[in-house]
């Protein structure tokens, strides 16, 4: 039997287990501004949320055999879009992503970043799913066998396998802080740091973070987006920003909004209710 565990809109857990959801938590947050223009979901309740795993298992397969992991631009801006357009400008040569059925893994296709994180939330556990595992290739898989999540040893793995410049999506500072110990022992190797499912974050978690990472999106956590407008070299959005926080993660975005052609301001942007 394959689990699932899943941080999903409003951060709401959800445990998805042999292709069904069968645990639905309390939703933290009521309102997001990207489910409303995606989906159509003004209310974000345990229904909803049930209903968003289910079309997202049918829609590209989450979670499931059918797993789609190539997929072009899902954003015009977003934390993969960026990532994508790091690979294809041959800016970076690899990120380490997470996979639902394969866990963490190496990406260096622009099209599997998007793919592997345009349509999906925080995942806290995934299982192994063959067809996945096959479909990404063994070898890029941190653990093949038990599809385990850990962005350290992503990264040591494709160190080893000679990258040099490498993207990291993270949700804690104590990854952060790792990674950054790491990238100061290796000789020739630069670790980028992209926070990502930041909602519900404290203070000095934030903090930490926002010291260690070059790219974050603020997500519906209102510590990120304090300290973010306090810090940030770049921001770009208002109801789901991203921050750049060094020079080369405003050089990060600034090379996706070369891409697109730029990003209109929004009049009177909505924000997710409540930002926690």
């Amino acid at each position: 039997m394959d689990e699932h565990i899943i941080e999903a809109m409003g951060k709401t857990k959800v445990v998805i287990k042999d292709g069904k959801v069968v645990e639905v938590g309390e939703p933290k947050i009521n309102y997001c501004p990207l489910f409303h223009k995606r989906r159509g979901v003004e209310q974000i309740d345990k229904k909803a949320v049930k209903e968003n795993m289910e079309y997202r298992m049918e829609k590209f397969g989450m979670c499931t055999p059918n797993r789609e992991i190539e997929m072009n631009d899902f954003l015009s801006f977003g934390i993969s879009e960026i990532i994508s357009t790091l690979l294809e400008e041959k800016i970076i040569d690899c990120s380490i992503m997470v996979c639902d059925g394969a866990g963490t893994v190496i990406v260096n296709d622009p099209n599997k970043a998007q793919g592997i994180g345009g349509r999906v939330s925080g995942y806290v556990k995934t299982s192994p799913i063959l067809e996945v595992i096959e479909k990404i290739k063994p070898e890029n898989i941190l653990d093949p066998e038990n599809a385990t999540i850990n962005q350290l040893e992503g990264a040591k793995i494709a160190i080893k396998k000679g990258f040099k410049n490498i993207v990291v999506t993270i949700t804690n500072s104590d990854d952060a802080k790792e990674l950054r110990k790491l990238e100061k022992e290796s000789e020739n190797i630069n670790i980028y740091l992209f926070s990502v499912h930041s909602t519900g974050v404290n203070l000095d978690e934030s903090k930490e973070l926002i010291k260690h990472c070059d790219v974050l999106t603020g997500c519906a956590s209102k510590t990120i987006r304090q300290n973010g407008d306090e810090k940030a070299l770049i921001k770009v959005g208002e109801s789901i920003p991203i921050f750049g926080t060094t020079e080369i993660g405003k050089k990060f975005i600034e090379k996706r909004l070369e891409k697109i052609g730029g990003k209109a301001a929004k009049k009177d942007p909505k924000l997710p209710s409540p930002l926690i």
